[in-house]
């Protein structure tokens, strides 16, 4: 017998002499007390990127800024309300949204080189308060002063650049920010919608494009004082696409950077996944798309990947609808598609299953897959096959010929707590609810106005397996724009997502925003000193 051998059964039999030891010499009707559960508290800080709106002279675009009112706040009396701001940091109340110090004004210039080097010619649009690389200061933009009534501000033309925005205090909780865009003509021509981005290290885009008749780019703006390096990954029906400047690209402290995907390869590819991630430092990310016969919209990043995916909110009027996945594990995934609609949940017919190969991106025509029932597509392995994550993508588009208009739907994390979007407007918005599983009841809490009105409360049941679409509530004399929270109160997981039309010279011109958990709320263990574990 080895040595080793023996001196494991000789610890075997320390430890079980020991454990003997103790559990004869515990004192009689002693026991041990799990671990208190963690208590949940609201976050003390919060940040937001939004990436630069549009470079069209025609874009108007629309900033909205709103912080929900938190349930101990609302429900209780000014003691309450104090405690509550004390729990969220009370005392450094801010949500403000900043011109970033550069957006890079030329998009070919933006590649690193194959050294990870930024290209000496890039230019830099300084902001009047900050110079290039480094976070503007002075006056914000946009400044939120509690919680509860949104504030918005708007701004005209194609030189606006990327916003980064910090909120504390009581005013970080469930902090969102929406910017709308409107294009009235134009290769950029259409409505585009996006919520501001949390910063983070790794995103994926499955839906993008590097067709001829699309320019789309992956706007990256960086929160932060020093430059982040980001590798952009582009995959298509084969498998990785090669780039010989996708990676080690710089983005400078404090700025934003688009990057057009079609200078990052030379192969072609009609369906892209985009996949985002950093070496050093964080960054927001996200897709402008602009077609040339069908509008412009932006993509944002797909919730996380996973072996299930919801995408909710399919308009009942579309035209066509293309689900596009991509499997980033190590196995391939067979995905059962299902549509949730107001009745109950269908297989597509010549739509039931679609083959997504591991590290490739696949694309399924649904075409006209709603026929006249708002619904949300439902992703799931298939029977009798094995789980593999993947993440995922719908195309939509509205109206026919030259009067068509696309957006964009990725899968959607649930609402859990609770998930607000801000700039609803008094008519045009569609909140859709999804219960893919369980029944679910859900609060829908629509803001005081910009400019006024009182907020609106209504409950609704959605029974599983369905979607519910409804008019979102509209708050008692509206006027401005508002927000829209949405709560689970019982019953399985939720996903929602609202759509926003503006129709123009016949032109049915949408977009639509998911809405996720806020994150507002984190777990905080409770912890105490312990100054034995110092005794020898």
């Amino acid at each position: 017998m080895k040595r080793t051998t023996i001196s494991l059964i000789a610890v075997a039999t320390a430890l079980a002499a020991v454990t003997g030891f103790a559990s004869l010499t515990a004192p009689d009707g002693e026991t041990t007390t799990e671990a208190a559960a963690p208590a949940r508290l609201p976050v003390e800080r919060s940040s937001l990127l939004c990436p630069a709106p549009s470079s069209s002279d025609l874009a108007e675009t629309r900033y909205t800024s709103f912080t929900p009112v938190m349930k101990d706040a609302a429900e209780g009396d000014a003691e309450d309300g104090d405690s509550a701001d004390e729990a969220a940091g009370a005392g450094a109340d801010t949500a403000e949204l900043r011109p970033s110090a550069a957006t890079l004004a030329d998009p070919d210039d933006a590649p690193a080189d194959k050294d990870g080097e930024a290209d000496k010619d890039d230019k830099g649009t300084a902001d009047k308060d900050g110079e290039a690389g480094k976070p503007a200061s002075g006056k914000p933009f946009l400044a939120l002063k509690e919680p509860g009534k949104p504030v918005s501000a708007e701004e005209s033309g194609g030189q606006a650049p990327a916003l980064v925005g910090t909120a504390t205090g009581r005013l970080a909780p469930g902090w969102t920010a929406q910017q709308t865009t409107t294009v009235s003509a134009g290769s950029g021509r259409g409505l585009l919608g996006v919520s501001c981005t949390a910063p983070d290290t790794d995103f994926w885009f499955p839906g993008a494009s590097l067709a001829d008749k699309r320019q789309d780019y992956v706007h990256l703006t960086n929160p932060d004082d020093t430059a982040a390096v980001v590798d952009v990954e582009l995959y298509g029906k084969d498998g990785a696409l090669k780039s010989t400047v996708a990676e080690g690209i710089p983005v400078p402290g404090g700025a934003g950077l688009p990057v057009l995907l079609s200078t990052l390869t030379a192969d072609p590819a009609e369906d892209v996944t985009v996949h985002v991630t950093t070496r050093s430092g964080r960054v927001g990310a996200v897709v402008r798309s602009a077609e040339e016969d069908s509008g412009s919209d932006w993509l944002a990043a797909s919730a996380d990947p996973a072996a299930t995916a919801v995408l909710p909110g399919i308009p009942a009027d579309a035209t066509s609808v293309q689900l596009v996945a991509f499997a980033p594990g190590d196995d391939d995934a067979e995905l059962q598609v299902r549509l949730a609609g107001a009745t109950g949940t269908i297989t597509p017919a010549g739509a039931e299953t679609l083959h997504v190969k591991s590290g490739m991106t696949a694309s399924l025509d649904l075409k006209d897959v709603t026929r006249g029932e708002a619904g949300s597509l439902v992703l799931s392995p298939a029977e009798g096959r094995r789980a593999a994550p993947v993440v995922a993508a719908l195309r939509v588009v509205r109206g026919e010929g030259d009067k068509k208009e696309v957006a964009f739907i990725p899968a959607a994390a649930a609402v859990g707590e609770r998930a607000t979007v801000a700039d609803n407007r008094a008519k045009g918005a569609q909140l859709s609810l999804v219960a893919a599983g369980e029944a679910a009841e859900v609060k829908v809490t629509a803001s005081a106005g910009t400019e006024g009105g009182t907020q609106v409360v209504k409950t609704y049941s959605v029974k599983a397996g369905t979607t519910l679409a409804v008019p979102a509530p509209v708050p008692a004399g509206l006027k401005g724009s508002y927000a829209l929270t949405v709560e689970t109160v019982s019953g399985g997981p939720v996903h929602a997502s609202r759509s926003l039309e503006i129709a123009e010279d016949g032109i049915p011109m949408f977009t639509v925003q998911t809405l996720p958990d806020d994150r507002g709320m984190v777990a905080v263990p409770e912890a105490e000193q312990d100054l034995s574990v110092l005794d020898d």
